[in-house]
């Protein structure tokens, strides 16, 4: 709290003017370069949320023949709901005002982010490998950057560059290096998801900022698993369920605390101890992380076209994101 002291010109005397500036402390506090110990410990927690959100592409490959893929979506939004009620509810209702103000903008977020999204990455799980939809996704910055050419801003020759390598890189990656594209089913679901979670990203740009960051995060996992509730009915109705073992509800728990939960907490403070740029710069590594993650637990080989494919996409992302 900051006081201030001027004079009313009406009476001549005096006038104490309490100004409150903590959020610009705040706010300066997190533009400034954090000190070395708490910037590593930035890229450690950046590290953390990189390879968890990793982890669901292995959980989506592992489900593809036991948990129908609207089923594992609608199970993994519960479990995260369970974990992050005790720290959201509360605050929740006390926006709940501003929630049914925003309830529109919001609802379409948990459409693209939270029902659409990895309902998609689950299906693709079916079809395709685990590497495939790591390095597919890698690609998604390229999207929001051109989401972003179409709402207004410039982009560079170095981001343009960019975008075409990496295009390059997951064309050569679900075309298999052939002329004629043989695109795999999985692959081109994967291409669906990174479009959906590109508008997702570009959509948060919009995001009300009087609306708390626990309350958003739970107010879209709320209205995500209801939108999913009719397809899953649909699916319990056609595919029949699946049995609750310790393969089937283990990697749910899994994405639902972990991946849902945990890496959000873990990502939302590094990018307060380091900034969002820097933060982004180890989301690229998710590829890596995935294609390790697979063939560590799933067995599945990267390959030279593999390499090649990642070299192209990563490289050109980088590119694209340095523009």
């Amino acid at each position: 709290m900051k006081l201030i002291t001027a004079r009313n010109p009406t009476t001549a005397t005096p006038t104490e003017i309490t100004t409150d500036t903590t959020t610009s402390i705040d706010t300066a506090a997190t533009e400034r370069p954090a000190p070395v110990r708490g910037a590593g410990l930035g890229v450690l927690l950046a590290l953390l949320a990189t390879v968890v959100w990793s982890g669901s592409f292995v959980v989506a490959r592992a489900l593809h023949d036991t948990v129908p893929p609207v089923q594992a979506a609608f199970w993994r939004w519960i479990v995260a709901l369970v974990a992050v009620a005790p720290l959201a509810a509360r605050e929740t209702w006390r926006q709940r005002h501003l929630i049914r103000r925003h309830l529109r903008f919001l609802a379409i977020a948990s459409l693209l982010g939270i029902t659409v999204y990895n309902t998609l990455v689950n299906q693709a799980g079916t079809a395709t490998s685990a590497g495939n939809m790591g390095m597919i996704m890698a690609a998604s910055p390229v999207l929001m950057a051109l989401f972003a050419r179409l709402g207004g801003n410039r982009l560079g020759p170095r981001r343009t560059t960019g975008m075409v390598i990496a295009c390059t890189g997951v064309l050569l990656l679900v075309s298999k290096g052939s002329l004629t594209p043989d695109l795999a089913v999985g692959d081109l679901w994967v291409m669906a998801a990174a479009v959906c979670f590109a508008s997702y990203s570009a959509l948060l740009k919009r995001r009300p900022a009087e609306l708390g960051g626990l309350a958003f995060l739970f107010t879209t996992f709320v209205l995500g698993a209801l939108m999913l509730l009719p397809a899953y009915g649909i699916s319990l109705a056609v595919q029949g369920g699946f049995e609750p073992t310790t393969g089937t509800v283990g990697p749910l728990v899994h994405v639902g605390v972990l991946s849902s939960a945990l890496a959000f907490f873990a990502w939302n403070k590094a990018v307060t101890l380091i900034g969002a740029a820097r933060a982004g710069i180890v989301y690229y590594l998710q590829p890596v992380c995935v294609a390790l993650l697979s063939y560590a637990l799933l067995g599945e080989r990267l390959g030279l076209l593999g390499a090649a494919s990642m070299v192209l996409i990563l490289g050109g992302v980088a590119l694209s994101s340095a523009g």
